[in-house]
């Protein structure tokens, strides 16, 4: 049978370059005449994906729906073999990634912004993943943008919307259509990563002692997180919060930091919970919370990368090939690197560049201090992962302390007892004047090139803590893999004692810009408890008061606050 294909006439919009995280506007720009089109169009203009396998899913956030059909369309024009869609139109991006190389699909378009606000007045993205279930590379993202620079028509077949509540086997046009359950591939892959049968009998046995609770935000992993929790792990039904997906995230921030996880954070403090987890809107961030014990995603990836071959049964067959953080993260995971002789990469700010290392056999475990976790079970950061790794670790570690309970906080200090400990806070300021923010870059970039920061020192007002700096400098990074270049990926300010604060204009977000300012102090074990447990804040009150001062950055931005501190 053959299908009527229409050329529908278009043309350019400005703007549509995806970054790494692929195309993020405000759902009321992907909403004008031809523009989401356009964008899904040059997706399919620029990777052949004719006669091929493209895997569709995203967090649901709002216009989700209508655009799956869209792809449907033109994906069908443009002779897709086949479609895997997530029930509803629901993958989180874990899961989308393991549905992609786990049935060898050729690509993948992910609905999603992330961390980033839902609803009709909030953010909406496109996002493609490769082949290896990774975000595309830049070499792919830039062809797709020359492609809606030049873009004149593209093509759809108009028929009946798919169903997408339905699971099982259809077809759309030409196109096989097939609707998957959205968590059983995921909890699969899980449960041959984890040790469950220990977790559920460490959270069994101590149901009273012990208690867990997982905030969904009301993204994409509620679902995720019920299965896991109540229906694996025989945890309660009031383990698990706001599990619900909603277009608009029921009104809230899905991003799990102590300023959007709050309601995560009352409670666990209220009622005394043990372990408190939080994931984003995609499900590819995470936050651990115990009852006065946060733990900063600098601190997440050390610990587990301590603890993976001794405890977790992936790596304990497998074995660590190699770790590696985001160039502003903190060092800690470097300490573990180093006592346990293993190879430690620091790569700019991006999933992407951690999966060219992982797909050569050089990285098992890595991590970015902007709330993302992940290992080489698939090509994305992994929010309840990172979350199920944890309870792995703590009920390994309880099994060798059956006399003493072994939560968060102990589990923190005795890593900062072996390795001194890496003191990190990260400071937001979104949606900031795009001049100010540009400024302070250029005013940083004039410290680089004329070395009138280097080797001045100051102090600090309310500490009397003196830092010097040795050392400013933009972070460019080669990669070992394929040799590509990526620049000015981070403006560094080092200082005499290791310490450093990090500057980065981030492209997250949806207007406005938003200027990240990473602030690490690292303190030896040697230095004792009393100062290697301090509160985060106070550890770093020094070395924040002169960052402020030296960037002059409240005069740029016109901002004595952070809008988030993390």
């Amino acid at each position: 049978m053959s299908f009527q294909v229409k050329e529908v006439k278009t043309k350019p919009y400005d703007g549509q370059k995806p970054g790494t995280s692929g195309l993020r506007k405000r759902v009321k720009v992907f909403q004008q005449e031809h523009y989401t089109e356009n964008f899904v169009q040059a997706i399919f203009d620029a990777v052949d994906l004719k006669g091929k396998t493209l895997v569709i899913g995203g967090d649901g956030r709002y216009f989700s729906p209508e655009t799956v059909q869209t792809i449907l369309k033109i994906g069908s024009a443009n002779g897709v073999a086949k479609f895997i869609i997530g029930q509803n139109g629901i993958l989180s991006t874990p899961a989308a990634s393991n549905i992609i190389r786990k049935y060898k699909a050729d690509g993948g378009i992910l609905l999603t912004a992330s961390h980033n606000p839902g609803g009709p007045n909030a953010d909406f993205g496109i996002k493609y993943n490769v082949s290896n279930g990774g975000p595309a590379p830049e070499a792919v993202t830039n062809k797709i943008f020359e492609k809606t620079k030049a873009i004149s028509s593209y093509k759809v077949i108009e028929l009946p919307p798919v169903d997408l509540s339905k699971k099982g086997f259809t077809t759309y046009g030409p196109s096989n259509v097939e609707i998957v359950d959205s968590v059983q591939d995921y909890l699969e892959l899980l449960e041959s990563i984890f040790d469950f049968p220990l977790i559920k009998d460490f959270l069994q046995s101590h149901a009273d002692s012990f208690k867990v609770l997982f905030d969904g935000m009301h993204g994409v992993t509620g679902p995720y997180g019920r299965a896991i929790f109540v229906e694996t792990l025989g945890l309660p039904e009031s383990s698990v919060q706001n599990a619900t997906p909603l277009p608009d995230f029921g009104g809230g921030h899905p991003d799990p930091n102590l300023t959007y996880a709050h309601e995560l954070v009352e409670r666990v403090e209220r009622e005394g919970i043990h372990f408190g987890a939080a994931s984003d809107g995609d499900g590819d961030r995470n936050m651990i919370y115990g009852k006065g014990a946060f733990v900063t995603p600098s601190d997440s990836v050390a610990i587990i990368a301590d603890w993976a071959a001794e405890a977790i049964p992936y790596f304990k067959k497998g074995g660590i090939k190699g770790l590696a953080r985001s160039m502003p993260t903190s060092a800690q995971i470097d300490k573990v690197a180093k006592k346990k002789g293993l190879e430690c990469h620091v790569v700019p700010t991006g999933w992407k560049f951690f999966g060219n290392l992982m797909d050569a056999g050089r990285l098992s475990i890595c991590g970015e201090e902007s709330f993302g976790t992940g290992s080489d079970h698939i090509r994305e950061k992994d929010g309840v992962w990172a979350i199920v790794a944890w309870l792995n670790i703590l009920a390994y570690a309880n099994k060798q302390s059956p006399n003493q309970l072994v939560g968060i906080k102990e589990l923190l200090e005795k890593h900062y007892a072996v390795y001194g400990r890496s003191f990190f806070s990260r400071y937001d300021y979104e949606e900031v004047s795009a001049v100010g923010a540009q400024s302070l870059v250029d005013a940083i970039n004039v410290h680089i090139s004329t070395g009138s920061l280097s080797r001045t020192s100051h102090v600090s007002k309310s500490t009397g803590q003196k830092f010097s700096v040795t050392d400013v400098s933009n972070f460019d990074y080669t990669d070992p893999i394929d040799g590509s270049v990526s620049r000015n990926q981070g403006q560094v300010i080092l200082f005499e004692d290791g310490s450093r604060v990090v500057f980065r204009l981030s492209g997250t977000g949806s207007q406005g810009a938003t200027v990240r300012m990473y602030v690490e102090r690292y303190v030896p074990p040697e230095a004792g408890p009393a100062e290697l447990n301090k509160d985060t804040q106070e550890g770093l009150k020094g070395l924040i008061e002169v960052a402020l001062q030296i960037s002059n950055l409240p005069e740029f931005l016109g901002r004595d606050k952070p809008t988030v501190i993390t």
